[in-house]
C-alpha cells in the first residue's frame, strides 16, 4: 500500500518549507495543502490536526498528525533512514539539536525585530541581532553547509534566514547581515544554488511583496 504524506503548510511562510526541504532531501513523495494564514483562515482539519497550537506545519503520514517544526523533522529522519538529515554520531546529533533550538529561539526573534524596527530603534535592533548570528558564523567556519558538505537540520531549520533575509534586505530597505559574515553570506549563496533547496526557495520579488504587506499590517 503506497503511503500517503501530506503537509499542512504555508508556502509564504518558512517554518512548513522547512519540512517540504526535509522530504524532496529524503526523496519522499508528498502532498502540499495549503493554508491561508494571511487571512488567518484555517482550515477545520489544520484545527482537527493541530487542535493544541492550531499552525502549520503539521505533516500527516498516513493519517497521523505530527506538529511543531523540530518534531517533524526529527519523525522524518526517524521514519524515512536513507539521505540523512541528522549526524549518526550522538554527540553531533545532540550539538545539531542544540543549533535548531539555537536558531528558533534566539535568532528567528531577533531577526522579526530588527525586520520591523522603527528608524529610531533600528540601530539597537541590528546590533542585537548581530550578536545572535556571531555563534552560527563562528560555528559554520569554513564548511560549506552546517551539515558538511550536504545539507543537514541546522541548515534545514536556518531556511528561516537563508530563504528570506535577501528579500527582507529589499522590502525594509537595509541590511541585516552585513560584511561581518562572509561565512553566513557564502552559506546563503550556496543554499540558492543548492540543487533541492532551489526548488523550494520562494520566489524573491513575490516575497518581497509578501513581507511589505505584513509590515503594513503590523504597523497599523
Amino acid at each position: 500500500m503506497a503511503e500517503e504524506v501530506q503537509v499542512f503548510g504555508y508556502r509564504s511562510g518558512s517554518f512548513s518549507r522547512r519540512i517540504e526541504l526535509a522530504l524532496k532531501l529524503k526523496g519522499v513523495d508528498y502532498e502540499h495543502i495549503e493554508e491561508d494564514l494571511l487571512n488567518n483562515n484555517k482550515s477545520d482539519l489544520l484545527l482537527k490536526y493541530n487542535p493544541i497550537y492550531k499552525k502549520v506545519p503539521v505533516l500527516v503520514h498516513n493519517g497521523k498528525p505530527i506538529s511543531e517544526s523540530v518534531v517533524i523533522l526529527e519523525y522524518i529522519e526517524e521514519t524515512w533512514k536513507h539521505n540523512p538529515i541528522f549526524p549518526e554520531h550522538p554527540y553531533d546529533r545532540a550539538q545539531a539539536r542544540f543549533w535548531a533550538k539555537y536558531i528558533d529561539d534566539l535568532v528567528v526573534p531577533a531577526m522579526q525585530k530588527a525586520s520591523l524596527s522603527k528608524e529610531e530603534e533600528r540601530e539597537k535592533a541590528i546590533e542585537e541581532l548581530h550578536n545572535k548570528f556571531e555563534p552560527l558564523e563562528n560555528e559554520l567556519k569554513n564548511k560549506k553547509f552546517f551539515g558538511g558538505d550536504e545539507m543537514g537540520v541546522v541548515d534545514i531549520v536556518g531556511f528561516v534566514f537563508a530563504g528570506w533575509i535577501p528579500a527582507i534586505e529589499e522590502a525594509v530597505g537595509f541590511k541585516l547581515l552585513n560584511h561581518k559574515f562572509p561565512n553566513l553570506r557564502k552559506w546563503i549563496e550556496e543554499y540558492a544554488n543548492h540543487t533541492v533547496a532551489k526548488q523550494i526557495l520562494p520566489e524573491k520579488d513575490a516575497l518581497v511583496i509578501f513581507i511589505k504587506n505584513v509590515s503594513l499590517k503590523r504597523k497599523y
